[in-house]
């Protein structure tokens, strides 16, 4: 399980927000998840590392990992997100 903390006003950048254009982390992680299941985790890396910078969230390495090796067996991903007021 992983954890972030994220500014309430970024959260729009972690979960969708049909009220804001753009993707969000949670898309790009369906997407990845739809279409790397099976792949092994190092190839889904470099794309969870991308669609976080995307989106301008702060997940540490082991998080990363995690998310992949999850989308890798296609098993759910638990992910606590702390908000933070500004």
């Amino acid at each position: 399980m992983g954890h972030i903390t994220v500014p309430a006003q970024d959260m729009h950048r972690l979960l969708d927000d049909a009220a804001r254009l753009g993707g969000s982390y949670q898309q790009a992680f369906a997407d990845l998840a739809e279409t790397m299941r099976d792949r092994p985790t190092a190839d889904i890396l470099p794309a969870l590392r991308q669609a976080a910078g995307d989106a301008g969230l702060a997940f540490t390495g082991a998080d990363l990992a995690e998310q992949a090796e999850a989308i890798s067996q296609g098993t759910r991903y638990e992910l606590r997100v702390r908000v933070t007021r500004p």
